[in-house]
């Protein structure tokens, strides 16, 4: 017996990074992540692979599996295998965790013939990241802003959304460094030093400054966490609408007019890492046939 769902769903860049005060805003990419859930009848045995980085612990879309199987009650008639593959950068500050466990939960009601209400699926989703100790808050604006596109401006500690906005087509730059920060690692001791700022960004974003919002984001996590702020500010200089340090980082994403990518480009060269070039996404996640 082997009952197969399949969905994606995309990832994500801060636009306020909610470690400090529990608010939280992000916007969609188009990056993206695809999961796979076959299930299996060896109830109790979830075997997870990450295609696209195998190094990674498959821990999160295995409790992710297994959230799903205990919300249906069927984790004793069910085991299952699930593989993801994505061209999100893991630990960089891009949402892949989010990404995995929206297109995870996703698979696996496909898997099971099952439906439910998005805010219900999304929270699968952050119970299964918490759970898995990849996450500090939750990470609900970034789950959020993975599921439903465009920018979702969040209280993560009532798990609320407190405003969707759609907006332009604009491009993405992402200056991705070599390496890794995982979010567990984090520094939240001198994240909440600058909790009351974020709290006044967070309603600057709710005010639709959302853009501004962003880059003093980025450069106040800069601060704190010890980053080169001037990569953002480069990418400012040569044109980009707002620029900051996505998540804990350490990439940073910058919102770009199509005809100024190149410019933003040619600055961040002389930095050592990879650049990514992607849209804002305006897509839901979804299953796949």
């Amino acid at each position: 017996m082997a009952l197969i769902g399949k969905a994606v769903a995309h990832g994500a860049v801060t636009i306020i990074n909610a470690i400090s005060c529990g608010l939280g805003a992000a916007l969609g990419i188009s990056l993206k992540t695809s999961a796979l859930v076959k299930l299996t009848n060896e109830p109790g045995r979830i075997e997870g692979r990450i295609l696209s980085d195998p190094k990674e612990s498959p821990r999160l879309i295995e409790k992710t599996v297994n959230c799903v199987l205990r919300h249906f009650q069927v984790e004793d008639e069910y085991g299952a295998y699930v593989e993801t593959s994505s061209d999100i950068p893991i630990a960089r500050g891009l949402k892949s965790s989010s990404a995995a466990a929206n297109a995870t939960v996703l698979a696996t009601f496909s898997a099971l013939g099952e439906s439910i209400d998005d805010a219900a699926l999304i929270n699968l989703g952050v119970d299964a990241a918490i759970d898995a100790g990849v996450t500090i808050t939750g990470a609900f604006d970034d789950a959020c802003a993975s599921y439903f596109g465009d920018i979702v401006i969040t209280d993560n500690d009532q798990r609320k959304i407190l405003k969707r906005i759609p907006v332009e087509n604009y491009a993405v730059l992402i200056y991705v460094p070599k390496e890794k920060a995982y979010t567990a690692g984090s520094d939240v001791k001198r994240m909440r030093l600058v909790a009351r700022e974020v709290k006044a960004l967070h309603e600057l974003a709710l005010s639709g400054e959302y853009w501004s919002a962003m880059t003093m984001n980025g450069i106040v996590y800069s601060a704190v966490l010890g980053y080169d702020p001037s990569i953002a500010i480069d990418a400012l200089f040569a044109g980009s609408i707002a620029a900051g340090l996505s998540g804990k980082g350490p990439a940073v994403a910058s919102v770009t007019l199509k005809d100024r990518v190149n410019n933003v480009r040619e600055l961040w060269e002389q930095f050592d890492g990879e650049i990514i070039e992607t849209n804002i996404n305006h897509e839901k996640a979804h299953t796949l046939s």
